[in-house]
């Protein structure tokens, strides 16, 4: 790996985050429903939940969750199906005939992504903060940082390799997309603790925002350790290992589409 094929692939990080960055929130309505669609399902569940008689941390659990869906729907939608669109488009046959490392490709797609979604996820959850006036305890900014960026990072891996699975499999990637959406928000405890689910909760552990979400929680309100799924400092294991098992997986699935595309003319399996 030479000096001259780094700098190509840096490039091409560049390339491919700078859409997702800025030509992103040119269109102004994108932005608005990207703010507004979360923030009306987080208004519904803090309304009920206030209804109930729920303490004002247990409002913020819903409104931490409007918050992170907004990473789960860029992962299905702007990464998962974004190499099918580029097929759909015909611009997958350049980026895999260019001299270039497809996994620079996704990688830029991810790094645009999750800077472009967080100001969304910032919007939500400021504007979920003053309309339920919610309190915040930090209890470890350092962990917090740590969950944080590592749920993100498992997260995107998940999606990278997704995307090429979308390819390999052969199927609509909006079908998928559609399928994963909703199961989801509910298994991961998207707007309730997880440790309500029981034994369901250990396997949608694989999902990292499933751990992730859990583990802001216990570190932003002052009950989140009470109704927490496991400890903080055993999630961040588990994101540790999610991320370099979904890096590996993306890395090889990702090879194996180069290796349909360019040896055998084709982006499917054919199963036997």
């Amino acid at each position: 790996m030479n000096k001259e094929y780094i700098i190509r692939n840096l490039k091409a990080i560049l390339g491919r985050a700078y859409p997702r960055i800025i030509a992103a929130n040119r269109e102004y309505s994108w932005i608005i429903a990207d703010i507004i669609l979360p923030l009306l399902s987080v208004i519904a569940y803090g309304t009920l939940y206030k209804f109930l008689g729920a303490s004002k941390d247990f409002l913020g659990f819903a409104v931490l969750g409007g918050a992170m869906s907004a990473f789960w729907l860029n992962v299905l939608w702007d990464m998962a199906s974004q190499l099918y669109w580029e097929k759909m488009s015909g611009n997958l046959q350049l980026y895999i005939l260019s001299p270039i490392s497809l996994v620079s490709i996704l990688l830029g797609m991810s790094i645009g992504g999750m800077f472009a979604t967080s100001l969304r996820a910032a919007a939500t959850l400021i504007v979920g903060t003053l309309i339920f006036k919610l309190d915040f305890s930090l209890i470890n900014i350092t962990q917090l940082l740590l969950v944080f960026f590592l749920t993100l990072a498992a997260l995107y891996g998940l999606g990278m390799m997704l995307a090429s699975l979308y390819l390999i499999w052969g199927r609509e990637a909006w079908h998928l997309s559609e399928f994963f959406q909703e199961p989801v928000y509910l298994v991961s405890g998207m707007y309730f603790p997880v440790k309500f689910l029981g034994k369901v909760g250990f396997f949608s552990s694989l999902i990292p925002l499933t751990i992730g979400l859990d583990g802001l929680r216990q570190l932003l309100f002052k009950e989140g350790a009470t109704f927490g799924f496991l400890s903080v400092n055993i999630e961040i294991l588990i994101l540790i290992i999610l991320t370099v098992f979904y890096a590996i997986l993306a890395i090889y699935y990702l090879k194996k589409m180069e290796y349909l595309a360019r040896k055998e003319g084709k982006l499917t399996i054919r199963w036997e």
